[in-house]
């Protein structure tokens, strides 16, 4: 029973430090987004990160770095690199000792307006796996 005890503190506090900091990195991620900071987007990926995105004309999976930030300089610049105005919904975050996801709704917009439900996975800080998905119907609630 002690044992158990002591697994299950462990893997509280764990959870309890991973969420905050992912949470604050997820937001600053989509910020970046509508700011269209290439660099700031980039940031938190490592050189092997998927993503997903659904919808649209980017759909597609994208995997390592480079191919990413090919994406998001297709994405800046069909809005002439210019910053989007973005609305976000509340973040929820799931977290365990192995990474947390966050998952967060946002209304873009720009020359094409969109809203898209986003899926950030972060593992020992890094953004590991990212869903875009373009979402028409999204309600989006503060």
């Amino acid at each position: 029973m002690n044992l158990a005890m002591a697994m299950l503190s462990l893997c509280a506090g764990a959870a309890a430090v991973a969420g905050p900091l992912d949470e604050a990195k997820a937001r600053a991620h989509l910020d970046a987004v509508a700011a269209g900071d290439l660099d700031g987007l980039m940031r938190d990926y490592p050189d092997d990160a998927y993503m997903e995105w659904v919808g649209g004309p980017l759909d597609g999976r994208y995997h390592g770095k480079e191919a990413i930030r090919a994406v998001w300089q297709k994405f800046i610049a069909a809005n002439d690199g210019k910053p989007r105005p973005a609305r976000f919904g509340k973040a929820a975050a799931y977290a365990n000792p192995k990474g947390s996801s966050v998952e967060s709704k946002a209304e873009y917009g720009g020359k094409l307006p969109l809203k898209v439900l986003h899926v950030l996975t972060y593992r020992e800080g890094e953004l590991t796996t990212e869903v875009w998905q373009i979402a028409p119907a999204l309600q989006i609630e503060p």
